[in-house]
């Protein structure tokens, strides 16, 4: 992982949210299970080593007990105990959750939100936010190969399957910025297919969302008007959405509001002064195998006008 991403390196042992913590409290059982049952194993090959020529305990007792009633009652001990760990985790939410479509693509992430004022659907890429404490029902589907959705910190990994809606549910516990990525090999850019998942307090989320459902604003005079006409001219619109300045359109990342993200390229840089030129020039050396082409071969002028008008899409 890139050094400069904003978040530390992912980490079930550390939960950020409600159904994490279920499932670290239910980890540390088993591993700490395992452990005993593992140093209790050694122990009675070392005592059998040590007495060959002695049969203390009959052969059926050996296989009654450890290999029958030991496993049984164990077994249901756990079977028990994680019923009522993760009871309520996955039953139906009582206060209207906040739901969130994800769909992964190769090898980039679409989002998609309700907007709460107009009812539109509001689509981004390749970050998520969500407020904390509230339950989130996250909806994921995959549009070409098996993806899968984890974010370690805030719960456990769902797959995403052509053809096939499933749902995972996250409750944010604290706010802060956590890794999440995709789990199931998709590629050659498997590797480089991150999403950011950003949790914040529930007024600023709500803001935000506010922002998101906005459309584009227009760029005014200089660099970045002349960038929106190179925009076009380049046929970005074919692959790209920036609401107000074209129809809905799925093949790339929706880019109306791309400057507000905290990378580029689905966590391949951040999202800084002169980040966009970078990407624009070598897409195919970052990010080798993307469905998008190096603009290597512009003029500067025109790179420089690109930049600008992508850098204030905010």
């Amino acid at each position: 992982m890139t050094s400069w991403l904003p978040f530390q390196s992912p980490s079930v042992l550390a939960p950020a949210g409600a159904e994490a913590a279920a499932l670290q409290a239910l980890s540390l059982v088993l591993i700490a299970g395992a452990t005993l049952i593992f140093a209790g194993v050694m122990v009675l090959l070392v005592l059998a080593l040590r007495q060959r020529q002695k049969r203390t305990v009959p052969t059926a007792w050996w296989i009654l007990g450890g290999g029958i009633g030991f496993p049984v009652v164990v077994l249901s001990g756990l079977l028990l105990y994680s019923t009522a760990r993760t009871a309520g985790l996955e039953r139906p939410l009582a206060d209207p959750p906040l739901v969130v479509g994800v769909t992964g693509r190769l090898w980039w992430w679409e989002v998609r939100y309700r907007d709460p004022a107009s009812g539109h659907e509001v689509v981004l890429a390749n970050e998520l936010r969500l407020p904390v404490g509230r339950p989130a029902q996250i909806a994921l589907g995959s549009a070409d190969v098996i993806h899968s959705f984890w974010v370690p910190e805030l719960g456990g990994k769902r797959d995403l399957v052509p053809g096939r809606i499933n749902h995972l549910v996250i409750t944010p516990l604290r706010s802060g910025v956590y890794r999440g990525e995709c789990a199931e090999y998709c590629g050659v850019q498997h590797a480089k297919m991150a999403l950011p998942v950003v949790v914040m307090p529930a007024e600023a989320f709500a803001a935000w969302l506010a922002a998101q459902a906005l459309p584009a604003s227009p760029p005014g005079t200089g660099p970045a008007k002349a960038g929106e006409q190179a925009f076009r001219a380049q046929g970005c619109t074919a692959c790209h959405t920036v609401r107000r300045l074209n129809e809905r359109v799925n093949r790339g990342p929706d880019l109306t509001h791309v400057a507000s993200r905290l990378t580029l390229g689905a966590g391949v840089l951040r999202s800084e002064p002169g980040a966009a030129k970078r990407w624009l020039v070598g897409v195919q050396a970052l990010k080798p195998g993307a469905r998008m082409p190096s603009y290597a071969h512009l003029d500067g002028a025109t790179l420089d006008a690109l930049s600008a008008y992508l850098e204030q899409l905010q």
